[in-house]
């Protein structure tokens, strides 16, 4: 009887077909492709811990008084949201262990973000006909910087109180617009009493549904699209096959035990590593600011221009042009637009319109591999730049003094670090020397005549096993 169901379906949809040719479906075994999964995975635990976060967590400012197990903060007064995040944490069990996996994997999960759009920023997987998927990415990139933001915003504590402070400053310092658009946001002048409520909607709703969203396109443009693929291989790889494993059964058990392996280091990382002890900071006040405060590394650059842009202000024409704006406000939106615009440009650059799903070594291209070495020194430079005052602390100078080290460093590192990678690049791709591609192998063979004779071979790791195979 089921049989006869499952015929009758298939005869109408061509599940069978479809099912069977999905699974035959190859991908690339190279670990650097792994990074993208790493991220997906880690929002599935974000969405897992998210809902029964969700379940504690008051996103309301109203002044209560703390009657909890936390004994210093027992009388004091404090918002609701503050006090339903120590509640989570000291009273609902396993909530101060769901509490921390959550932080952790939406930091791994930038980090995971990041890194695979430098994978394919260096080895080109960003080229014809593949730039659709390169501004999906990059819009990912901005939606978990933005969830991230949002999410460590909502505890209400002193650190990310000021964080809130920051953010309402930028948003005023805009041109024209940035007094209606930070009451747009923040909903009245600051302190405004609804921004909790609004960062709680856009972090529970409306940005995880764009990240699905975003997730699910850039999955059916791989899908559609062929994979990019490295140089190398036995047989020879090329623009027009793909060499991999087939998604069953080989690269699904290699996804769902990567799947199984982080989220067995998120929970070793919650239940061992302590992160965000919002008790150790105390309620929000707004006249009050924590010394010594940094962000989330993924937004740790924001930090580092604010602190070493110049006191900079253009007034004329009767408006003013606030400092916050230049280095907060105008400098992510450049690295942004840059960031979109980035397969267009390279194309200007280099006459390349072919396509390609041959994936460049970052060799092959020096002035590339380069370039996105300085881009890393310099946000690298502006992330420590973040901790300055901490810095300057550890070493026993003043913050002044740090802080023009690190103005002269985030100008000189970066200029310096292009030279270098360029040179080696440039010097690795003249010796073609590369221990990912054949090896050559000389072997000697001994002729009829009793003399002796060399014959070069190449070796690639043999031919794909059986469960691998080359799609056309």
């Amino acid at each position: 009887m089921i049989r006869r169901i499952v015929k009758w379906f298939d005869e109408r949809l061509g599940a069978a077909s479809f099912a069977r040719r999905s699974l035959n479906k190859v991908f690339p075994d190279h670990w650097s492709f792994m990074l993208g999964e790493i991220a997906l995975y880690c929002f599935v635990i974000l969405v897992i811990t998210g809902v029964f976060l969700t379940f504690f967590y008051v996103p309301d400012q109203k002044e209560v008084v703390y009657h909890g197990h936390y004994l210093p903060l027992a009388g004091q007064q404090m918002s609701r949201a503050y006090e339903s995040v120590l509640r989570l944490s000291f009273d609902v069990r396993a909530g101060l262990v769901f509490r921390q996996i959550h932080h952790w994997a939406a930091l791994i999960m930038v980090g995971a973000v990041a890194a695979h759009m430098a994978r394919i920023f260096f080895t080109g997987a960003f080229r014809k006909p593949r730039e659709i998927n390169w501004i999906l990415g990059v819009t990912l990139l901005a939606l978990t910087l933005a969830i991230g933001f949002a999410g460590y915003s909502l505890p209400d504590d002193l650190l990310s109180g000021t964080g809130i402070r920051i953010a309402y400053s930028i948003v005023l310092s805009i041109p024209l617009i940035g007094v209606w658009f930070a009451y747009l946001l923040f909903g009245g002048e600051y302190p405004a009493p609804d921004i909790l409520n609004r960062l709680y909607v856009l972090h529970i709703m409306i940005l995880p549904a764009l990240i699905g969203a975003v997730l699910a396109a850039h999955l059916a443009v791989v899908w559609r699209q062929k994979h990019t693929h490295f140089p190398g291989g036995n047989p020879v790889r090329t623009e027009s096959n793909i060499q991999g494993e087939r998604l069953w059964p080989r690269y699904t058990f290699k996804s769902v035990g990567l799947f199984l392996v982080i989220g067995a280091v998120l929970a070793l990382l919650g239940g061992l590593a302590q992160i965000n002890p919002i008790w150790l900071y105390g309620p929000y006040s707004p006249t009050t600011v924590s010394g010594g405060s940094q962000p989330d590394w993924y937004v740790g650059f924001l930090e580092g221009t604010l602190r070493l842009f110049p006191n900079w202000e253009i007034r004329a024409f009767g408006h003013e042009i606030a400092n916050p704006f230049f280095p907060a406000a105008l400098f992510p939106i450049l690295v942004f637009v840059v960031m979109y615009a980035w397969p267009f440009i390279e194309r200007r650059i280099t006459k390349d319109y072919e396509e390609h799903n041959m994936l460049n070594f970052p060799r092959d291209i020096p002035w590339r591999t380069a370039f996105g070495v300085a881009i890393i020194t310099f946000m690298t430079i502006l992330t420590v730049a973040g901790g300055n005052d901490v810095i300057a602390s550890f070493f026993g100078v003043s913050v002044e003094t740090m802080t023009l080290v690190l103005r002269i460093l985030v100008i000189v590192l970066p200029v310096l670090a292009f030279a270098v990678t360029y040179y080696l690049a440039r010097e690795l791709k003249r010796s073609e020397l590369h221990p990912v591609r054949e090896a050559k192998i000389s072997t000697i063979m001994r002729t009829r005549e009793g003399g002796y004779e060399t014959a070069d071979e190449f070796e690639a790791g043999g031919f794909p096993p059986p469960e691998q195979k080359v799609e056309p």
